[in-house]
């Protein structure tokens, strides 16, 4: 057994957060140490923890539809890694899903990332992956997503994906305009064009 698949059997067999999750331990997540392109999200939903799939849901599909990507394409490991800031459901709020655990990532994460040595573009969404990525950022996150020429071509801030932002991007119509056209150019140099 490798070093990389003796790690991801200790992800996928991690408890740690079991006494607070409601529904049970699942860890979610999708790495290959090819990969080029590393998805740094929040933390899976309800669906995602029943299937088990990363992005398996409403969200997945606009994420898709902002990259230029099929499902065939998103979910090849080679191509694309999915790391969550927690690799759990975090379960339920009164405002919607709670965030990540905090236990998740200071063990996990430095690890995984190391792996991704191919690694040409991040895909920051939303404010946990953003508190971790560019901790030195203390700007909001829509004024992180609008600066995102800062931190072009290595990564990109976004916003959430979920059906909820809906009223984000109906206020925010320059993020579809400017930064989603930059986005699909790149994911498409880089998955379609590499050497």
């Amino acid at each position: 057994m490798t070093p990389f698949t003796t790690l991801i059997k200790e992800v996928r067999s991690c408890t740690i957060c079991a006494p607070h999750l409601p529904n049970g331990v699942r860890p979610v997540m999708q790495i290959s140490p090819q990969a080029k392109i590393l998805i740094a999200a929040q933390a899976p939903g309800r669906k995602v923890h029943k299937s088990g799939i990363p992005f398996d849901d409403a969200s997945g599909e606009r994420l898709r539809s902002w990259m230029g990507v099929s499902k065939d394409i998103f979910y090849d490991e080679k191509q694309i890694a999915i790391l969550p800031m927690g690799f759990c459901y975090p379960g339920t709020g009164k405002t919607g899903d709670l965030p990540p655990r905090p236990e998740c990532a200071p063990i996990w994460r430095e690890k995984l990332l190391g792996q991704l040595k191919q690694l040409r573009l991040t895909l920051i969404i939303g404010q946990y992956a953003k508190a971790y990525h560019l901790p030195e950022i203390k700007l909001s996150l829509t004024d992180t997503v609008k600066s995102w020429r800062d931190y072009f071509p290595n990564a990109i801030p976004l916003p959430h994906p979920s059906p909820r932002n809906n009223i984000w991007l109906k206020k925010n119509p320059w993020f579809e305009e400017e930064v989603v056209p930059a986005l699909r150019r790149q994911v498409k140099e880089l998955l379609f064009f590499a050497e």
